[in-house]
């Protein structure tokens, strides 16, 4: 998943410390009942430390181990892979920022989404994959799960 909507309102301030905007408060509780609604409730969430994953994680509602990771702070596809190696239960939420989450999102899949926004992979953007692995750290470079389900907060919320 990516963050929701942030706010680009207080000039000057840092990136890392960029709040979500109303949108994206709005658009980060549709996307926790869209997951609830499809059974997609995540055991852990894996999130970056940036001031609007952590907002978009608490709108999500989800009541979850989480972990925030300053190396989930605009990450590559590698570090996105190292860090959902380290995932805990059977369903893990990984939340960051693109260009980052949006390009490992294409890595992994078997066979992209039949969506228009695959492939920018707007603010809010959440992907549901399932791989054929007992344990995170079975999971390696190359490896490609089964798209469940794709959505963007634009589907949910106006």
């Amino acid at each position: 998943m990516r963050h929701a909507k942030s706010s680009w309102g207080q000039s000057g301030l840092d990136d890392h410390a960029r709040p979500l905007n109303g949108r994206g408060r709005r658009s980060a509780k549709a996307l926790g009942a869209w997951l609830r609604d499809r059974n997609f409730t995540p055991d852990q969430i894996l999130s970056s430390t940036s001031q609007r994953t952590r907002e978009t994680c608490e709108q999500l509602g989800f009541e979850v181990k989480t972990r925030f990771l300053d190396s989930l702070y605009h990450a590559d596809p590698d570090d996105l892979l190292g860090a959902l190696q380290q995932g805990e239960g059977a369903c893990v939420l990984l939340l960051g920022h693109n260009p980052g989450i949006g390009d490992f999102a294409q890595d992994i899949v078997d066979t992209p989404p039949d969506h228009a926004r695959f492939a920018d992979y707007p603010t809010g953007a959440t992907l549901v994959v399932t791989f054929d692995i007992n344990d995170w750290s079975a999971l390696h470079p190359g490896m490609r799960g089964h798209v469940e389900g794709f959505i963007v907060p634009r589907e949910l919320v106006d």
